[in-house]
């Protein structure tokens, strides 16, 4: 069994994530599908984590991906989770996970109603999402709000978890308008405000093309390995929320071969165990949830256990954090008048602060004036930012 050690991940990290220089992107869809997936439930998080691998970063490309080619699409998948994938790669993604998202919220949003009492059934959300996607279509784009005006059972209150601790009156409006972007009757349009808003219009879709789920999860996992491995069944069941059986049949099914880790064994894509070449010395500033910081359950290879508290909220979502060859060394904020700051956690040395300050200065450029904010905040980034 071909042994792949630590320093072999880290290498292929930095090539294949597009992190080292030489390995910097053309284009946005090129970084997407690099990574596969880009954690959209912060909007900012896609422009900073494609800008870190681009060789000319700018706001420019990633909206005109977002939203004039629509190369790249907002699809609530993975984990439950809203990802911007390739068009190329959303058919695989919609058949292997947001499919079967998109029921539960359907079957979810009937259990509240059925429990409110007021005679709301599946009938009801029928006619109301019909109303809905025809208003949509009127109007071109339209906010949730705009939608509401126009659709009068959008704006109906119910009751979620009556008699319990935690119960609340909520309208239906997000959660009819969630239901229809995860099934693709509609899309994330451009914001109102900045790149950094998350205030999206919506504009009508179509859902995607009939895939067989396992040959899409088939497909998913050999693409994932190719960006991701070596790595083990637990970094890839973590990944994609998939049950351990159908995991181990894509697995087969993709050709994945087995290799050895330190101290576990792991798969690659097939003919993907040869060990490659050293990278130059690289340095990067990711955002909060980047792929390649979230990408594995297990990341001892990349993130000392030490760092964890400083760089992780109480939830497990990672912050902002800070590279050098392949792994994270420290994290990064900005100050209110939008100055990015950052803090080593691990010696490094002068090589790498060199490094690090001139990605700093490539970060600033790109991002001017906006005001970033991560939505999930870890320690560090909260002090490095007050």
């Amino acid at each position: 069994m071909q042994h792949l050690a630590d320093e072999q991940r880290r290498i292929r990290l930095g090539r294949r994530h597009r992190l080292a220089p030489s390995a910097r992107a053309d284009s946005v869809v090129a970084v997407a599908d690099a990574v596969l997936a880009l954690h959209a439930t912060d909007p900012a998080t896609v422009f900073l984590s494609a800008c870190a691998r681009l060789s000319q970063p700018g706001i420019a490309p990633v909206e005109q991906a977002l939203y004039e080619d629509v190369s790249l699409v907002r699809l609530l998948s993975i984990r439950n989770t809203l990802f911007t994938v390739s068009r190329e790669l959303a058919p695989y993604v919609d058949a292997s996970n947001a499919r079967s998202v998109a029921a539960k919220e359907r079957r979810t949003l009937l259990k509240y109603l059925a429990e409110d009492g007021n005679g709301l059934d599946e009938q009801w959300l029928t006619l109301t999402e019909r109303e809905t996607l025809a208003a949509l279509a009127a109007r071109g784009r339209a906010t949730g709000s705009e939608l509401s005006a126009a659709v009068p059972a959008l704006r109906t209150k119910i009751t979620f978890f009556p008699g319990k601790k935690y119960e609340a009156v909520q309208g239906v409006a997000s959660r009819v308008l969630r239901i229809l972007a995860a099934e693709g009757h509609i899309r994330r349009d451009r914001p109102r405000g900045s790149w950094t808003s998350s205030r999206f219009r919506w504009t009508p879709s179509e859902p995607w093309g009939p895939l067989d789920p396992a040959g899409a999860r088939t497909e998913l996992a050999l693409r994932w390995l190719r960006s991701y491995g070596p790595a083990t069944e637990a970094d890839l069941t973590w990944w994609t929320g998939w049950g351990l059986g159908q995991l181990r049949k894509a697995l087969a099914a993709a050709g994945a071969e087995e290799v050895r880790l330190d101290g576990s064994t792991g798969w690659v894509a097939p003919g993907d165990s040869s060990p490659e070449p050293a990278l130059e010395p690289w340095a990067a500033l990711l955002p909060g949830l980047d792929p390649s910081a979230m990408g594995w359950a297990d990341r001892s290879f990349h993130l000392a256990s030490e760092h964890r508290a400083a760089l992780f909220d109480r939830s497990g979502n990672i912050g902002p954090t800070v590279w050098w060859n392949g792994r994270i060394v420290g994290g990064w904020a900005q100050r209110a008048d939008g100055e990015p700051v950052w803090r080593l956690l691990s010696d490094v040395g002068r090589d790498a602060t060199v490094a690090l300050e001139a990605e700093v200065s490539r970060l600033a450029e790109w991002v001017g004036g906006a005001r970033i904010t991560p939505r999930f905040r870890p320690p560090l980034e909260r002090e490095l930012s007050a």
